[in-house]
């Protein structure tokens, strides 16, 4: 259906559409807390629609990439005293604007859109500095969804930086008491990945990146770019590869060089994930940040770590992550038992999330590691499913904290009768959370285990204790605060409002969909994992 208006930029206008919002709320007074709200939720269904339209114009098309954007942006001529010698006419560093949306990318824009409005409904309980909160949020949804759409190196980092700023203030401002020092420690570990990432980038495009300018007349144009179509095509053609990994390309990197970007990449979206021992930032984002915020943080921000994994990392470094694959299965072990043995003892539920999103997050590394398609569809599919039942989670421990002005376990119960349906709602979660069949969470981590399995059987089996570990620490924290003596200070509290509800059922419906008809999602998913199975069997 796109494809007959193929002339207008439908991805910049839905990357870029809530700076509609923000360019408007700064002309509206602080005082109209009404008309800032129904801005900011203007703003976020924009995307949201157009989300949609694209995603079931990709469905019914059935191609792995329907979607591209690409403008010569930044070029930077080059005098190589190393490429003049080698008799090369003219050199110039390229950074294009290049967006595109893939099978791999499209669930996980869809997912951004979703959360993004069902967070701004969530923010009734923000009543300080509104319009500030409110910019900041419409900019952080901006970052979020050119990071998915992002094809070159360069644009990517930028995006990536971009939702820094914005959630570091979000977090900062509007934060729990120790809301400064959960910022400070936000920025400085994703800052300090950051700064990895880019190293890492520049090793690679000083590597692969180096090559014939295609849109060159005389064929005597060298360019080295962080564009990741023109990557792949360096990679796949024979000639390029020659040139890549021979001494004669001035930007020649050896076998170990290659090794320490794939390392400094791991590390960079590992902290991004969160990886052991990377977490600990993470912790106190869950614990101090407004519910809103980890609505996005725990549903969006941290797949950005996953998705650069697989779309970075496995794509442009396939022989190192197939060396690595152990080792990232190890991690993933890790993650899943550390974090639900950490989960299962905590006294407060923001913590339990918290090591709960943790513990999930080793599937992904699960699927990461297993290098084959069921593996990686089960990957993204979980990055999918998580969004929806931690944005979910966040919401009612949001409006649970709202009413009780608490969210400790032993200060909580009793809530099934005061509020039946914020209960009845936070045992679906569980439940979800914990893997029940027929809830999205049980076709994503089946998919990631049984990629896994044949590879890497015995560390498949330990990652699986999961599952039973999250039954055990869900079931304690619901049961706790849903059922036995409720306190008496806690008696009167009220039932979900409409303006909670409706988020509620949404995140709801969507988790129920994706349980009982995964193909929706993993169909197109399949479509963008088979180029990137392709490289690993030509180059892996």
């Amino acid at each position: 259906m796109l494809q007959e208006w193929s002339h207008i930029p439908w991805l910049s206008i839905l990357a870029f559409s809530p700076l509609l919002g923000v360019m408007t709320l700064l002309f509206v007074p602080a005082a109209r807390t009404r008309v800032i709200r129904g801005i900011g939720f203007a703003a976020t269904l924009i995307p949201l629609l157009l989300s949609f339209v694209i995603y079931g114009s990709i469905r019914l098309e059935g191609q792995g990439q329907f979607l591209t954007e690409r403008l010569d942006w930044i070029s930077i001529p080059l005098n190589i005293d190393a490429a003049m010698s080698q008799g090369f006419a003219s050199w110039t560093f390229k950074v294009p604007y290049h967006l595109a949306i893939d099978g791999i990318s499209l669930p996980l824009v869809l997912l951004t859109s979703i959360i993004a409005t069902m967070a701004v409904l969530g923010s009734w309980m923000i009543q300080h500095r509104l319009k500030t909160y409110m910019i900041c949020f419409l900019l952080l949804e901006i970052g979020m969804l050119g990071v998915f759409m992002a094809r070159d190196l360069f644009l990517f980092f930028m995006f990536f930086e971009w939702t820094l700023v914005p959630s570091f203030f979000l977090i900062g401002i509007w934060g729990a008491l120790k809301r400064e020092q959960a910022a400070n420690r936000f920025l400085v570990y994703n800052g300090i990945g950051s700064a990895l990432m880019l190293v890492a980038f520049m090793m690679i495009t000083a590597t692969a990146g180096f090559g014939v300018d295609p849109a060159s007349q005389e064929g005597g144009h060298f360019i080295y770019s962080g564009d990741l179509s023109f990557l792949m095509q360096q990679l796949q053609e024979k000639g390029s590869l020659a040139m890549m990994d021979s001494p004669a390309n001035p930007f020649y990197l050896s076998e170990s060089w290659q090794i320490s970007a794939f390392v400094l990449l791991l590390i960079a979206f590992g902290i991004k994930l969160p990886i052991f021992p990377f977490h600990t930032w993470m912790l106190r984002v869950h614990a101090e940040a407004p519910a809103p915020m980890v609505m996005l943080h725990s549903g969006i921000l941290l797949k950005m770590g996953a998705y650069g994994l697989i779309q970075f990392g496995i794509a442009l470094l396939p022989v190192q992550m197939t060396e690595w694959a152990s080792v990232i299965a190890i991690l993933g072990v890790i993650n899943i038992v550390y974090g639900a043995l950490l989960a299962f003892v905590q006294k407060e539920w923001r913590l339990v999330l918290a090591y709960s999103s943790m513990s999930h997050m080793g599937f992904v590394l699960f699927g990461a590691a297993s290098m084959n398609e069921l593996g990686l569809q089960g990957a993204v599919l979980q990055m999918v499913s998580h969004g929806f039942i931690s944005a979910l989670f966040f919401l009612l421990i949001g409006s649970l904290h709202e009413r009780t002005k608490t969210t400790r376990l032993s200060d909580l119960g009793g809530l099934a009768k005061a509020a039946p349906w914020l209960s009845g709602l936070l045992l679906f979660t569980g439940l979800a959370s914990l893997g029940l069949p027929g809830l999205s969470q049980f076709p994503a981590e089946l998919f990631a285990l049984l990629g896994l399995f044949d590879a890497m059987p015995w560390i498949t089996m330990i990652g699986a204790l999961g599952l039973i570990l999250s039954a055990a620490y869900v079931l304690r924290a619901v049961l706790q605060s849903t059922y036995g003596t409720c306190p008496q200070q806690h008696a009167g509290i009220r039932d979900l409002r409409l303006a909670e509800g409706i988020p509620a059922l949404i995140l709801t419906a969507g988790i129920v969909l994706l349980g009982i008809w995964p193909g929706i999602v993993s169909e197109p998913i399949a479509d963008g994992i088979k180029q990137v199975v392709h490289i690993l069997t030509v180059r892996g």
